[in-house]
């Protein structure tokens, strides 16, 4: 057991956000804490932490424990680089490196005892280096950075000249790499593409220690999660499952809470009928038992209601033109600014009814593309196609096309100012924009508050081809459930970036793959791309391992043709070597015969010959000896 808690009550002024919440963390332990926006998440992290303290109830925690606590849209601060920026969290590693170089240049100027006492201590040092990540980090960090998206070249780029979300992920790197006794992750998946999604996945399932995450991923949590912790109605409800089985329990508990209310509710009628009837009579006796059970009735209203939020959104797509068989062909599309260039050959054909997901890296051009086929943006070359009756609605994820500084209803009302008061306010409804929210200022409002606003205006434009930037972003699970469903009665046609990946796998029937150099296709949903992907990647391997064996049994082939070759050289080279030597040998042999038969022979010539053919020995030895090592080689 890591951390308890017990009985926890928390409130804003008059506003209860938490109450009588208990749970308990062990380690090792994979919690999603989820719930719709404003059940008090965040509220419960800050607790955790102690940045804020609770009304009511205790927090217990094991001695030493850490807690690391990643912000939802933290961000890294500093004018550091960032390799400098995340190595900065190994200072201690850092320092201790530097103090083992000293002590290793100390060596060469110590003797004796000394030296031997010096020794005792490095080896010392030098296990305690080892045993605090001192041989590891440097690669950790590297391998953290890579993996949620950065490249060696950004390792010297300052912090200042990163976005926003970059730095988000900057302090998520960083948080990871402290490895603390619990991770505490507020919507960590919010500036990662699906790459670095699935190396965040990674890095949690493999994680030791424990880590509670708040998310409306829901792909992310089932991939990641084995408990549930559910906040609603300022309580917290516990389940011992991943998220796709917490949504079958609780539609079941749901099913469960809600004949106990009807119950309920038929006893209160029918006691309140009884006591109505008692006092009725004017029987001092019956008036007594009518106050009696109008006790028991107060008691009952006091206890528990049903208090389940089912003021979700109300979406209903519809276009009112049908378009041509046709909608949007994209031929060799390409797009640059200035040297950098974002994609080229660009081919899709997207057909009526079609729902396609666009994904790909950040900063690969999706959102760009988009501005292309709405024409906001030009393209460098290649040539699009609409087909007949294409009428295009745009969803932005940052939904610039609000005006921060209209009310809700001013928003919502521009759109067809003949609209009734009770038009307006009824569409509004659909999005929870009720009573006096529909007069809050745009820029007041939440990003789901946005997100919903924006997808009630795309529902009156009525169009039949929609262009969909990151609907989900910001939507709490309710609210992305009923949009799912939606796009899924949408008779239209579907174009949608996303790095939801339940989302994609629930709406979409092909998935195109954006990337520098085009585009690939997949005919299924985001399983059926992660499979194929899957599969094609094996595939290449095998192939490259096939072409590997291929060009090594080649390679031997040579190699042994070639050897065969030198032996055959070296063993006639061994020949000439021998017959040339026995040559030399008869030739001294020679002279020395005539010298005995004639003491005025004078052999300059004779010597000189034998001299040739010496000097002709050694260069047959030397390639001999160039042979016999290109053998051994």
């Amino acid at each position: 057991m890591l951390l308890t808690v017990s009985n926890l009550s928390k409130s804003y002024i008059n506003h209860r956000v938490l109450e009588d919440v208990s749970f308990r963390i062990e380690e090792g332990d994979k919690i999603g804490l989820i719930g719709i926006n404003g059940a008090g998440k965040s509220t419960l992290f800050k607790l955790l932490t102690e940045e804020i303290y609770p009304d009511e109830g205790t927090i217990h925690k094991n001695r030493d424990l850490t807690i690391g606590y990643l912000q939802q849209n933290a961000q890294y601060k500093g004018n550091v680089s960032l390799l400098d920026a995340a190595l900065s969290i190994f200072k201690e590693q850092i320092e201790m490196e530097s103090l083992l170089r000293e002590m290793e240049e100390k060596m060469s100027i110590l003797e004796g005892d000394e030296l031997e006492n010096h020794l005792l201590l490095y080896h010392e040092r030098m296990e305690d280096f080892q045993e605090n990540r001192g041989y590891t980090f440097r690669s950790e960090v590297i391998g953290a950075l890579k993996g949620l998206g950065f490249t060696e070249e950004d390792f010297d780029r300052k912090i200042v000249d990163f976005s926003g979300g970059e730095k988000s992920r900057i302090e998520l790197a960083r948080l990871i790499l402290t490895e603390p006794d619990i991770l505490l992750l507020d919507e960590p998946t919010n500036h990662l593409d699906i790459q670095a999604i699935e190396f965040l996945e990674n890095f949690i399932r493999d994680y030791k220690k424990s880590v509670v995450i708040i998310s409306h991923d829901r792909y992310f949590l089932d991939k990641t999660v084995q408990r549930i912790f559910h906040l609603e109605n300022k309580k917290l409800k516990v389940y011992e499952t991943n998220y796709s089985e917490f949504t079958k329990q609780r539609k079941k508990y749901i099913e469960i809470l809600k004949k106990t209310y009807e119950s309920q509710q038929e006893e209160i009628k029918r006691q309140q009928e009884i006591v109505d009837r008692f006092k009725s009579y004017g029987n001092e006796r019956l008036i007594r038992q009518g106050q009696s059970r109008e006790k028991m009735l107060n008691k009952m209203k006091e206890e528990e209601k049903l208090v389940i939020d089912e003021t979700k959104m109300s979406l209903e797509f519809s276009p009112s033109v049908i378009s041509g068989e046709d909608v949007l062909f994209l031929e060799n599309v390409s797009k640059s600014f200035g040297t950098h260039k974002l994609f080229e050959n660009v081919n899709f054909k997207i057909y009526r009814g079609d729902k396609v997901g666009l994904i790909g890296p950040n900063g690969v051009g999706k959102s760009t593309l988009f501005k292309i086929i709405l024409g906001e943006t030009p393209k460098d070359s290649g040539d699009i196609f609409y087909g007949e009756n294409v009428d295009l609605a745009y969803f932005d994820q940052e939904q610039d096309s609000l005006n921060p500084n209209n009310t809700v209803l001013e928003e919502f009302w521009s759109l067809d100012p003949k609209m009734t008061t009770y038009e307006v306010r009824s569409y509004l409804a659909r999005v929870n924009f009720v009573g006096d929210r529909i007069f809050n200022l745009i820029r007041d409002l939440s990003g789901g508050e946005r997100s919903r606003l924006s997808l009630l205006k795309m529902m009156l434009t009525y169009g039949n081809t929609f262009l969909l930037d990151e609907p989900t972003n910001h939507l709490d699970i309710d609210s992305k459930e009923t949009l799912e469903e939606s796009l899924l009665d949408y008779e239209g046609t579907l174009l949608v970036i996303s790095h939801d990946r339940y989302f994609l796998n629930k709406v979409v029937d092909k998935i195109i793959v954006l990337k520098e150099d085009g585009t690939t296709e997949y005919l299924g949903n985001y399983d059926y791309y992660q499979r194929k992907s899957q599969e094609l990647e094996e595939d290449i391997e095998i192939t490259t391992n096939k072409t590997r064996i291929q060009k090594e049994k080649k390679k031997k082939r040579n190699l042994l043709r070639e050897q065969k070759k030198l032996r055959k050289q070296s063993k006639e080279l061994e020949r000439k070597i021998i017959d040339l030597e026995e040559i030399i040998e008869s030739l001294y042999e020679n002279i020395q015969q005539v010298f005995l038969e004639n003491e005025n022979y004078k052999p300059v010539e004779d010597y000189q010959d034998i001299h040739l053919k010496e000097e002709q020995l050694v260069q047959m030895y030397e390639e001999w000896e160039e042979l016999e090592m290109e053998l051994e080689e």
